[in-house]
C-alpha cells in the first residue's frame, strides 16, 4: 500500500529546506572578508597641531619633520614692503633629530631676517656683549618689527626661555631697535637650521638640526 504525503507533510518539508539552505547561507557570509573604507598598506592621516602648538596640518601620525633646507651658511632675506610687527613669545620644541624655535609674530605686514653663527654676540645698539649658554650662538635679527607701545601693546618680556632637548640650550631677547628685533639662540658648536615663516597665526620657524 503506498501512502501519498498529505499536505502538512509538504508544507513541513518545504519548511526544512528552506531553513538549511538559510542557514548554509548566513554561514558563509560570516567566512567572508570584511572591507574597509581606508586603502590597505596606507599611512594613518590626521589633523593635528604641528609641533609649535599653533599651526594644524594634515600630516603623518609619525609626528613633525624639519621644515626647509638646513645649513650651516647666513640666512637674509629683506621684507617686500614696511612691516609692523612685534614678537609677542618664543616657544622652542624638542622633536626627533632637531629642535624648533617659533617666534610669535603679531602685527601687519611680512618679516625680514638677518640670522648667522657668532661665538661673540652682542647687543645691537649698545655694543654690550650677551652671554648664554653654550659655545656657539645663533644670532637671530627680525626686521620690520616696532616697540609695543607703537602697537597699543604691553611689553611681553620675553627675556630668557631655557630649551628642552640637547640641541637649543636657551633663546634669549636682546630687544628691539631700529626696526630690528634681536635674539641669541645657544647652541654647542654649529648645526645646520632652516629659518620659515608660517602663518594663521603668523609666526618665524628656525628649525636646528642634530648633527
Amino acid at each position: 500500500m503506498i501512502v501519498q504525503p498529505t499536505s502538512l507533510s509538504k508544507h513541513r518539508a518545504r519548511f526544512s529546506v528552506l531553513a538549511i539552505l538559510s542557514a548554509s547561507a548566513l554561514a558563509l557570509a560570516g567566512c567572508g572578508t570584511s572591507t574597509s573604507s581606508t586603502p590597505a598598506g596606507s599611512a594613518t592621516q590626521t589633523m593635528s597641531a604641528t609641533a609649535d602648538g599653533a599651526q594644524l596640518s594634515n600630516q603623518a601620525s609619525t609626528g613633525p619633520t624639519a621644515l626647509g633646507e638646513a645649513d650651516v651658511a647666513m640666512k637674509t632675506l629683506r621684507p617686500e614692503a614696511p612691516a609692523q610687527l612685534m614678537v609677542t613669545g618664543v616657544r622652542i620644541g624638542s622633536h626627533s633629530g632637531f629642535d624648533r624655535v617659533v617666534f610669535d609674530l603679531t602685527g601687519q605686514g611680512d618679516p625680514g631676517w638677518f640670522i648667522d653663527y657668532t661665538s661673540n654676540p652682542t647687543q645691537q645698539g649698545s655694543g654690550n656683549p650677551i652671554k648664554f649658554t653654550g659655545d656657539t650662538a645663533l644670532n637671530v635679527n627680525i626686521d620690520g618689527t616696532v616697540y609695543p607701545f607703537d602697537l597699543g601693546l604691553e611689553d611681553p618680556a620675553i627675556g630668557t626661555v631655557d630649551g628642552s632637548g640637547s640641541i637649543v640650550s636657551q633663546v634669549i631677547s636682546a630687544g628691539t631697535f631700529e626696526g630690528r628685533s634681536q635674539f641669541v639662540i645657544g647652541l654647542n658648536g654649529k648645526h645646520p637650521y632652516s629659518v620659515n615663516v608660517l602663518q594663521d597665526p603668523p609666526r618665524l620657524v628656525v628649525d636646528v638640526l642634530a648633527k
